[in-house]
């Protein structure tokens, strides 16, 4: 099989949809002989901040000198990119005989598996074979029923900020989404929760008595701010003192709290992460398409936010490192996702608009975008291509301007490749 047959029977219409559940993955990992139960993880859920949380920690543990595996979703601009060793994607040849391998056993399964529950069974197996120390694993939707949940009890499992996502699966309340979420707490195990959410807490609480498990926040009132500018920032958290990381966006600061104390909870199940391994696995931190500048003059950046949490932390970032300013957008957004609370919070920091459609059947028509966006007040132009609206904004903005793209992580590959 080669690469380009293995993503092709990835993709197939044999796997499309979401079911949630745990039987299929748990039928296709026996089939493949457990190898779940002989790796070791730290399992990631929440709304936002999962991937930067999830790549911190990776960084870190690499740092510290073990062979650290990470899985991810979406990607940004490869399919390999959701399961990656020691900062290295899956080489193609690899996938491809990977997904030969586990082929016949789902060809043969009665209830076909879904797609990333297949992805899920393939990433467990590449980590096995490829000895990792210990897995980074994150949450594809919601916890308690998502394909990742078939682990045991993980080294620490962390909730990332919560927010209102995914209400169709998961619920139409806060506490319906948290309690989706709190699945992936097991019995005597260490949870490390963002927190700081009002209705999710007490559920996080609740299931963390009722299961013996222990239970950490961070206490943001602690995170000292140093330097803020477009190469990242740098911020001290009680003990740790000028800390640095790539990451531009305000909210990582709070990410990068929850991440120490996971590694607190980690060195104290007997993981050996020198406070210099942590140091410089924070420095060294590349997560893509989360408030990325791409170009300096006009500034250009992307950011993945695609619901009104993560799109209020952008528009806070950005009010912090341009004061006063009035920024060019170029927004595609899911259909399903809420457009008008999203678009609430950037209008008012809007100049203009250039709306596109992101590669995605979910994703709403840019010009009825547009139409949205001009009923709020605020001008905008439909494009055919995020490419047109990228080189637009460019154009728009000239010398000394800021353009920012967002809404969608599934547009954020398409917005890299124009740099």
């Amino acid at each position: 099989m080669t690469y380009e047959e293995a993503l092709k029977y990835i993709h197939s219409v044999n796997w499309q949809g979401s079911k949630l559940g745990l039987e299929r993955t748990r039928e296709l990992l026996a089939k493949l002989g457990n190898p779940e139960k002989k790796l070791k993880f730290i399992h990631i859920a929440g709304t936002n901040g999962k991937g930067s949380t999830a790549a911190m920690l990776s960084s870190i543990l690499e740092r510290a000198g073990y062979r650290v595996g990470l899985y991810t979703s979406p990607f940004i601009n490869r399919f390999n990119e959701r399961m990656q060793v020691s900062g290295e994607q899956i080489p193609d040849q690899t996938l491809a005989d990977l997904t030969e391998h586990i082929r016949p056993f789902a060809d043969a399964m009665a209830d076909s598996p879904t797609e990333f529950e297949l992805i899920t069974a393939l990433a467990m197996e590449f980590f096995l074979r490829e000895k990792c120390d210990i897995v980074v694993l994150e949450v594809g939707m919601g916890g308690e029923l998502d394909s990742t949940n078939v682990i045991g009890a993980p080294e620490a499992a962390v909730i990332a900020a919560m927010g209102l996502d995914h209400v169709k699966e998961l619920g139409p309340t806060m506490a319906d989404i948290a309690r989706a979420k709190a699945g992936i707490i097991k019995p005597g195990g260490a949870v490390v929760s963002y927190g700081g959410n009002a209705e999710a807490d007490p559920v996080f609480e609740s299931v963390c008595r009722e299961r013996g498990a222990s239970l950490r926040r961070p206490d943001f009132a602690r995170i000292v701010p140093g330097e803020f500018d477009l190469d990242g920032q740098s911020f001290s958290y009680g003990p740790w003192k000028e800390l640095r990381i790539p990451l531009v966006g305000e909210y990582q600061m709070n990410n990068a709290a929850v991440v120490l104390e996971t590694v607190q909870v980690l060195r104290e199940r007997g993981w050996n992460i020198p406070g210099e391994a942590v140091r410089r696995g924070m420095a060294e931190t590349r997560w893509p398409a989360r408030f990325e500048v791409l170009r300096r003059d006009p500034v250009f950046i992307v950011d993945g936010g695609h619901n009104p949490h993560g799109i209020r932390a952008t528009a806070e970032s950005l009010k912090r490192l341009f004061p006063g300013k009035k920024f060019t957008f170029v927004t595609g957004v899911m259909a399903d996702k809420d457009v008008e609370s999203i678009l609430g919070l950037i209008v008012p920091l809007a100049e203009q608009f250039f709306t596109v459609r992101p590669d995605n059947p979910r994703a709403m028509r840019a010009e009825e975008l547009a139409a949205r966006i001009e009923a709020l007040g605020a001008r905008a132009t439909p494009c055919g291509s995020v490419a047109e609206g990228v080189a637009k904004a460019i154009e728009a903005e000239g010398t000394g301007g800021v353009a920012c793209a967002l809404g969608s992580l599934y547009m954020s590959g398409e917005v890299r490749a124009c740099f």
